[in-house]
């Protein structure tokens, strides 16, 4: 079966970094879309950084110019940089593989989620 499995999460305080990684097993890695998503208490599950199997991205408006997402197929792994972290980008992080549209994708698959936290 397919897995995915986040690390890298934890405490930092406002304005620090972190690198969350994503790294995939039994999946066509370089076949697959790749996303972070984020859910923070009492919200929605919502989308923070994307990269095609192309290698196109996009960012939620929140993280724009402080988070980077990145992919090394060679390595089945997906990263997501934060710079620049602020409280409100507290969640618990989730990376997320799939086919097609993520609305409606021809195949997903999850990972466990990493709890991220910022101090003020």
């Amino acid at each position: 079966q397919a897995q995915l499995v986040e690390s890298g999460g934890g405490l930092v305080q406002a304005g620090g970094s972190l690198r969350l990684s994503c790294a995939a097993s039994r999946i066509g890695f370089s076949a697959y879309n790749l996303g972070w998503y984020r859910q923070a208490p009492g919200k929605q599950r919502k989308l923070v950084a994307a990269i095609t199997s192309d290698g196109s991205t996009n960012y939620a408006d929140s993280v724009k110019a402080r988070f980077s997402i990145s992919r090394d197929d060679a390595k089945n792994t997906v990263y997501l940089q934060m710079n620049s972290l602020k409280p409100e980008d507290t969640a618990v992080y989730y990376c997320r593989a799939y086919y097609g549209s993520p609305i409606s994708p021809i195949n997903t698959y999850w990972g466990q989620g990493t709890q991220v936290t910022v101090a003020s």
